[in-house]
């Protein structure tokens, strides 16, 4: 009897230890990640929930931002390890001005996930309308939507004033109260009020012939936390392409999302077999190297393009294993 008290006194003393050896066996990594809810960035949120990083010992703390120029910030200054859905263009501009960031993996490529609307009454019908007594909007700089807009300029001569207004809800507000004439939006924001009829796509990324081979969007790594936390970088990394390929394999994902979103199931399906192949996710390879530098300096994000050797430090993506 003793004994059995005794055995059963030194388990439950060992038991907080034992959790917290398994606790401490998690590493944790801090994830800074532009629009947060869309789709195409769900891999380290629902990844996270679905368990699949915890099968590589990490939990990771994410936290969302306004776009590219929020998500940067906080990943150069080394309070977040990393940082998701930042636009290509912005990361050359902050890498050539010394900035310690890296490219760690494409996270889109294309883009036909966003799309520019106004309201349903608006006087505007097509891009032709446009003039330069509109507002046209983006999200911040450095992002792959500021990106488009100057696109749209250059390519398709809108006129209108690029205005940064954050993330597609402040812009949709903005865009119904009058301020802002023409919203940006990434489904599945928006879809709901453009199946009402309350507004109506006016431009859309793939509208744009230079970047539709792109990858335009990245995932970024700060340099001394590459360094000095490799590992759990690298298993990251095998997290990350294990979530996106389950995000596509797996029903339950987008039950989960849509139950997060509280949007219907049904239509957060269509929104992603119309704007988010899964080949848009791909993460083995920058696509159009050189069409993004070309654009890069033609929309005065980078002087010049970046050498051999800078692109060589800038883009360290990880075979797949």
């Amino acid at each position: 009897m003793n004994s059995s008290r005794t055995l059963a006194c030194v388990i439950a003393l060992l038991a907080p230890i034992a959790f917290a050896a398994s606790a401490q066996a998690e590493d944790q990594l801090k994830v800074a990640i532009g629009q947060i809810n869309n789709w195409e960035n769900q891999a380290p949120t629902l990844g996270q929930e679905a368990g699949i990083f915890k099968k590589h010992n990490l939990v990771l703390e994410s936290f969302g931002t306004a776009g590219a120029g929020e998500t940067m910030q906080p990943v150069i200054s080394g309070s977040a390890d990393l940082g998701a859905g930042v636009g290509v263009a912005g990361v050359m501009r902050a890498f050539a001005r010394g900035a310690p960031v890296r490219i760690l993996l494409p996270a889109f490529t294309g883009t036909g996930d966003l799309y520019w609307y106004v309201k349903a009454d608006s006087p505007l019908k097509t891009v032709k309308d446009i003039t330069a007594a509109n507002t046209i909007a983006y999200s911040t700089s450095g992002s792959s939507s500021n990106n488009l807009v100057l696109a749209f300029a250059d390519e398709l001569g809108v006129k209108a004033k690029p205005t940064a207004t954050g993330g597609p809800p402040a812009t949709l507000t903005q865009v119904m109260s009058g301020q802002i004439d023409i919203g940006w939006a990434a489904p599945p924001f928006g879809v709901k009020e453009l199946k009402e009829g309350k507004i109506r796509i006016l431009i859309r990324g793939s509208d744009v012939p230079s970047l539709r081979g792109q990858t335009v969007r990245t995932i970024i790594v700060n340099a001394d936390a590459l360094k000095s936390k490799r590992d759990q970088i690298m298993r990251f990394v095998q997290g990350y392409r294990e979530a996106v390929d389950w995000m596509y394999a797996d029903p339950k994902a987008i039950k989960m999302y849509a139950d997060k979103m509280k949007l219907d199931e049904g239509l957060i399906a269509d929104s992603i077999k119309e704007f988010h192949p899964k080949a848009a996710l791909q993460t083995d390879e920058m696509m159009d190297i050189a069409g993004i530098q070309k654009d890069a300096v033609k929309l005065k994000f980078i002087d010049a393009p970046l050498s051999k050797d800078q692109l060589a430090e800038l883009i360290q993506i990880p075979p797949r294993k």
